[in-house]
């Protein structure tokens, strides 16, 4: 992302009636407006990346972010086949909310985050589902009472997104954990590796409530 300097000409005078280190309301409110705008930055996916895909199918979305992930042979990386998935299924779930680009950018930014959290920095269940709750706060409808021009999504769609993910990647959230952390003879997929349901963890549902229950009123 392009640094801006700000409060200076050219030629780097500071222009007149300006005094330089003095916080005014334009200003703070502009520094504001700039720390909202690196939640979820920067974006996983271009503007005319979203838009090329939303003219395919789903075997186009899953080529097309094939080619972009870098991806060469499903067949012999499950891991590569499985994140690729993650990517496609969310991006077919949004379809069909018929998000706008924005709200595409932005949500498929928010899967992309959750991963690297869960992948690079080992992220646990319960700080991805805090740190997930704290994005939604900045993202969603809350927020969006005091300066409803940041407004992504509404709450409907807010709420949406969190049953979404409930039963998509913290779900799985155990599954995921395995496949980055072991090895790849560690690897065995069979009947009896299950499912992790979130819902079954009593501290998960703590922390799922106040997403639904009203601490960032989503509902």
């Amino acid at each position: 992302m392009a640094t801006v300097s700000l409060g200076t000409t050219p030629g780097g005078t500071t222009p007149v009636g300006t005094t330089p280190g003095v916080n005014t309301p334009d200003s703070e409110k502009n520094d504001e407006f700039q720390e909202h705008e690196k939640i979820l930055s920067p974006d996983f996916l271009s503007t005319a990346q979203i838009t090329d895909l939303l003219t395919e199918d789903v075997d186009g979305i899953q080529e097309k972010l094939r080619i972009f992930l870098n991806f060469k042979n499903l067949h012999t990386h499950l891991k590569d086949a499985i994140i690729l998935d993650y990517y496609v299924s969310g991006f077919m779930w949004a379809k069909g909310m018929d998000f706008s680009v924005t709200q595409y950018s932005k949500f498929m930014t928010l899967l992309d985050m959750l991963l690297h959290n869960l992948r690079t920095l080992h992220m646990s269940l319960e700080d991805s589902i805090k740190w997930f709750g704290e994005v939604m706060a900045e993202i969603g409808p809350r927020h969006s009472q005091k300066k409803k021009e940041w407004n992504i999504f509404d709450v409907k769609q807010a709420n949406a997104i969190i049953d979404y993910l409930k039963i998509s990647l913290f779900q799985h959230y155990k599954l995921y954990e395995f496949m980055f952390y072991s090895t790849r003879e560690e690897i065995v997929i069979g009947t009896e590796t299950g499912f992790y349901d979130p819902s079954k963890s009593s501290y998960c549902r703590s922390l799922f409530w106040p997403l639904q229950k009203g601490k960032w009123q989503l509902t």
